[in-house]
């Protein structure tokens, strides 16, 4: 047994947490073409959930008997059907670094030249990341399917708005990530202005614990309802105290932003606009736990 298996064995959450850092502050496509090669993304947070966490089998009430449990994600990849404790789901946040959010802090009806220049460098990233992943769990002796990436996932019109038979933010949720907010998005340890990713793998971690009181527990606006901050940041009007407009949100990107940036710079990459997640009070933080304000 090599260090690296025995580091895996004796504690492997430390062991793909420390992976995924490592990666995070050393590879060079974590950081921006433009903008003197800054990184795009800070430190992340990872955390685990047990494939046979009855979560994921709920979803299929919640979300659409579509969506598809860790078990069926590794069958529908191997055609192997392991026991659903026999898997876990790896969730990683990655929270997007200061500097992007201060200048989209500043922007009012498009995002910032410099967020948009973030996550369209972000998708390299974000793929070099799970390869990353996948060769490492592989090199061990370990299965590794990102859930995203399989044969047996699928986008499609559902109800009249885009959808996919696998949500990352209800990984997230599993793994003890964060709970939803108003805006639609997950409101992580690192707030909502960030990515994530999952992989499946039959590298038994143990679950990291779910601390939200509910799925809607880091929300300051479900939770008292003091905050409306991210519908009054939302160009589109697509955030209301009912939610979020998925329709309409899409509508502002592709028939507005997307000919702005077309004009300016000559892209069409779809780099979303995100003010809702910047300037605030779940910016980078949960507001619950810091209950104030960041740069507002």
């Amino acid at each position: 047994m090599n260090i690296r298996q025995a580091d895996l064995k004796k504690d492997p959450a430390a062991f793909i947490r420390l992976a995924i850092e490592s990666f995070v502050s050393t590879a060079p496509e974590n950081r921006m073409q433009l903008f003197n090669g800054d990184p795009i993304f800070e430190a992340p947070v990872v955390g685990y959930a047990s494939g046979a966490d009855p979560l994921f089998t709920e979803y299929k009430q919640i979300i659409g008997e579509f969506h598809l449990t860790p078990q069926e994600v590794v069958e529908l990849a191997t055609g192997k059907r392991l026991p659903p404790d026999k898997l876990t789901v790896i969730g990683w946040v990655l929270p997007v670094a200061l500097e992007t959010r201060v200048a989209n802090r500043k922007q009012n009806d498009e995002p910032a030249l410099r967020w948009s220049h973030a996550r369209r460098d972000s998708d390299v990233f974000m793929e070099a990341l799970r390869k990353h992943l996948v060769g490492l769990l592989q090199e061990l002796g370990y299965l590794a399917i990102v859930s995203v990436k399989s044969p047996g996932f699928k986008t499609f019109e559902f109800n009249g708005l885009r959808t996919s038979n696998w949500s990352e933010r209800h990984a997230l949720y599993a793994a003890g990530l964060g709970t939803f907010g108003l805006a639609d998005t997950m409101i992580t340890p690192k707030g909502m202005a960030m990515r994530c990713g999952t992989l499946t793998t039959d590298l038994l971690i143990p679950p990291t614990p779910r601390t939200a009181t509910n799925h809607m527990g880091n929300c300051l606006f479900y939770n008292g309802g003091s905050c409306r901050r991210c519908i009054e940041r939302c160009p589109a009007g697509a955030i209301t105290e009912k939610g979020h407009d998925k329709a309409l949100c899409r509508h502002f990107m592709q028939q507005v932003l997307k000919p702005i940036f077309k004009e300016k710079y000559g892209w069409e990459h779809d780099t979303g606009c995100a003010l809702c997640q910047t300037a605030v009070p779940c910016e980078s933080a949960t507001p619950l736990k810091k209950k104030q304000a960041v740069g507002i």
